[in-house]
């Protein structure tokens, strides 16, 4: 009898063990997500803790969450337009005026390849698209010119991960959603963290460029010239029309003059001008674009049900006052258990995707992050410390996409890579760029004035 009771009280820990163990078979995320739900909780009906009437709760929840939520309509808009970016070719005229306009910078194509990064942004999430178009653009080019292979293949798998981060996002609409908190207030607080670590990368590039002339040669006089009678055109074809788009966008979810889900059908609908106008709006590319889509948008949303399956088991089970439990009897303060959480999140990011991070982490400790008190190093208000806390977690899950074994990024980018770069280099490039996100994260957490400025002026 007493250890059917261990077996009752420890369920929830062996259902986040059994996780943990499954993740690192390859098996898709989402079934892992679905029928762990399914086996605990024909467990917990066994043993008396779980009913079955339980059990037909999952579709009102999957509906509430996922059908009905108008917050992620945004999703797919915001999908949608970085796909038909992508594949029309203005990602790509954009990364290339990038590169003429700062040829003559030190380490420019790198620093170009970080502006990029940060400009298309706005791609929301859409990772893979932006690390494996400005690989193929750019790291050719930079090899070519005689660039380290460390740096190359860093700068763009860095840059390619700022799209989770500064808004509009796709991570940051989820976590808004999981929390019940703002997302406009959220993209305000996430905007000036973003572009601080857009900062620091093109700090980096530009110092260690001009300490060390090796690692980023100086381009010929020659390399990607432009007369100078064709730049405005170019700047007007190929430059401002996706900028004006991607900033009507921010600026419109930032001053509240739209939703994120209007702003993302204006962008949708945007990218797909811009592409007529560039006369790339073909009947195969549209396909494309749709077909890309919808497994992504599949994708996300697979998970989302999964995982919601699963947090209501796991809640069911008790799941929530065991983790409470066990940090109470650590004996952590405050600080203690923020610095504990994002630990476990950048742990994580060596074996999952920010997707699986955020759907798993954020139920189960939402609600003790409620309980914290930081005093007034963040303010006295339990919003202010949701949405800095909510930023910390954001910028920790940019470690994801580039910490091995699954740093995501990095494979996306060997995948295409000349088989010149070596997996070793790529490994090598990361490290300072990981290395800078957790001093940006160290930033934010010793100065959370970063994070809640813009959102303060509300």
């Amino acid at each position: 009898m007493e250890l059917i009771d261990i077996v009752i009280d420890f369920l929830p820990l062996f259902m986040f063990m059994s996780l943990a163990v499954l993740l690192f078979t390859g098996y898709p995320v989402a079934f892992i997500l679905g029928g762990l739900a399914l086996l605990y909780g024909f467990i917990g009906y066994t043993l008396g803790i779980f009913s079955i009437i339980e059990f037909f709760n999952f579709l009102p929840r999957i509906w509430g969450q996922a059908a009905e939520n108008l917050v992620l309509v945004a999703v797919p808009t915001f999908v949608f337009m970085g796909v038909m970016m992508e594949r029309s070719g203005v990602a790509n005229d954009m990364l290339y005026v990038c590169q003429v306009l700062l040829k003559k910078v030190p380490g420019g194509l790198a620093i170009a390849v970080a502006v990029m990064g940060t400009i298309l942004a706005a791609m929301t999430g859409i990772i893979g698209a932006s690390v494996t178009m400005m690989t193929a653009l750019a790291l050719p080019t930079m090899l070519k010119q005689g660039y380290k292979h460390e740096l190359a293949t860093g700068v763009i798998c860095a840059s390619g991960t700022l799209g989770i981060l500064i808004p509009p996002s796709i991570m940051l609409i989820i976590m808004a959603d999981l929390l019940s908190i703002s997302v406009g207030d959220l993209f305000l607080a996430a905007l000036i963290p973003g572009l601080v670590l857009a900062t620091i990368y093109v700090l980096y590039i530009g110092i260690a460029s001009g300490i060390n002339k090796e690692m980023a040669p100086p381009l010929p006089p020659d390399a990607l010239y432009v007369p100078p009678n064709e730049m405005p055109g170019l700047l007007l074809r190929s430059f401002f029309p996706p900028v004006f788009l991607i900033a009507l966008i921010k600026g419109s979810i930032l001053l509240g003059w739209a939703t994120p889900s209007e702003a993302g059908a204006v962008g949708a609908f945007g990218a797909t001008v811009i592409a007529y106008f560039n006369g790339r709006l073909k009947r195969d590319m549209v396909t494309a674009v749709c077909q890309s889509s919808g497994l992504t948008i599949s994708f996300i949303f697979f998970i989302i049900m999964s995982a919601t399956c699963f947090a209501y088991v796991f809640r069911s089970l008790g799941g929530d006052d065991v983790i409470e439990e066990l940090i109470l009897h650590a004996g952590l303060d405050s600080w203690g258990l923020l610095f504990l959480i994002m630990g476990i999140v950048f742990l994580l990011g060596f074996f999952l995707d920010w997707v699986e991070i955020t759907l798993i982490i954020l139920p189960v400790f939402a609600p003790i992050v409620s309980t914290l008190d930081f005093g007034a190093h963040v303010g006295n208000e339990n919003r202010e410390m949701i949405y800095w806390f909510t930023v910390l977690i954001a910028i920790n899950l940019q470690t994801s996409f580039l910490t091995p074994p699954f740093g995501y990024a990095l494979f996306y980018l060997k995948g295409i890579a000349p088989r010149s770069v070596a997996l070793v280099s790529i490994y090598r490039g990361i490290i300072p760029f990981v290395i800078l996100q957790l001093i940006a994260l160290g930033l934010v957490i010793w100065l959370p004035a970063v994070a809640l400025w813009l959102p303060g002026l509300n």
